[in-house]
């Protein structure tokens, strides 16, 4: 069965850390056969960030039309949802912050409209993965930056069993997570298994 997989790049400049492993997750999805990859630069998008106007509660949409409005149906529509970002001053780069706000979407949808976020029969086959990088060593340095993400991927519908991540701190510099002992090959290892254990749950 065809696995397709939306995956975002976080960070404000191109090609650098969370991109790179986001590149080689990517990498190991695509070997497979059947799977299909597309990977959206946020700061290339057009997403602004949300106004708080609330009027997604009364119509299930967002006010503004730009580069989100037509990832909105994407990202539920994913059997896999990728997100990578740097972490900025203890949490999420702006851009990546901004696109998470924007899923306030999702969230009236779910809680105030009570409206299904995705099919019955797609609930608990989605996968949510987050990578995630930074120059501190602390091993708190992502703690800020999880809720976010745990956020976003609960109110598109994706559970917290349903989602894996991979983490690299002390990758400060352009270019340094591929000095890392790990982050390669540990990056490969997540898209292989995700590839897996999705065809295990669409079936064939």
């Amino acid at each position: 069965m065809p696995i397709t997989v939306l995956a975002f790049a976080g960070s404000p400049r191109r090609h650098g850390n969370s991109e790179t492993l986001l590149d080689w997750v990517l990498e190991a999805m695509a070997s497979e056969p059947d799977v299909t990859v597309e990977k959206v630069v946020i700061v290339d998008a057009d997403i602004r960030p949300c106004r708080g106007c609330n009027a997604c509660e009364r119509t299930g949409a967002c006010v503004q039309h730009d580069g989100m409005t037509p990832l909105y149906d994407r990202v539920l529509e994913a059997d896999c949802v990728v997100l990578a970002a740097p972490i900025y001053c203890m949490g999420l780069a702006a851009q990546t912050k901004a696109f998470i706000d924007r899923a306030q979407v999702y969230r009236s949808r779910k809680y105030v409209l009570h409206w299904p976020i995705i099919p019955e029969e797609r609930k608990g086959k989605r996968l949510g993965l987050f990578l995630g990088t930074a120059g501190q060593a602390w091993d708190h340095v992502f703690d800020a930056a999880l809720p976010s993400v745990k956020c976003f991927y609960h109110v598109a519908g994706i559970r917290d069993r349903d989602m894996r991540y991979l983490l690299v701190n002390r990758v400060d510099e352009a270019g340094a997570v591929e000095r890392h002992p790990t982050a390669r090959a540990d990056a490969m290892a997540l898209g292989l298994e995700a590839v897996a254990t999705l065809r295990e749950r669409l079936g064939p």
